[in-house]
């Protein structure tokens, strides 16, 4: 699955975060990934509770949603994320959990995407934020 998303989006091992999109519409962007043996470079972070990195995890979401855009076919080029806004963490997640994202469109156009997005394991929700992305290219 890597291998369509890299071709959606710039990102390559080991800094590709998101493993498929299940769902797209221009409201709402349904992707998931589940950190691995190959992402053990992470674990440092918090190595006595092995959760991913939250930076990671904001990353990740804003990969799916560009993924998403993408797949979409609202817009063209290279984005760049350039804010985040209203980041809360509400638990961590383990690697090999499933991590499911759920993204919503605020503004999709030629040169912004304003997204907002929800980070789950299983049924439990473990962040929530903001972002903006321009086009850089």
């Amino acid at each position: 699955m890597s291998q369509e998303i890299e071709n959606l989006i710039p990102h390559r091992t080991p800094f590709l975060f998101v493993d498929e999109i299940t769902s797209f519409s221009n409201e709402t962007i349904i992707g998931h990934k589940t950190f691995d043996e190959k992402d053990n470079w992470l674990k440092g972070n918090f190595p006595e509770f092995e959760y991913i990195p939250g930076t990671i995890l904001i990353e990740s979401m804003a990969q799916c949603g560009g993924a998403g855009v993408k797949l979409l076919g609202v817009t063209n080029g290279l984005f760049g994320l350039v804010s985040i806004d209203d980041a809360e963490f509400y638990a961590g997640a383990r690697f090999t959990d499933q991590i499911t994202y759920v993204i919503q469109n605020i503004r999709l156009s030629e040169k912004i995407i304003k997204q907002s997005g929800i980070v789950y394991v299983k049924d439990k929700k473990i962040l929530k934020a903001s972002w903006m992305c321009v086009k850089i290219q």
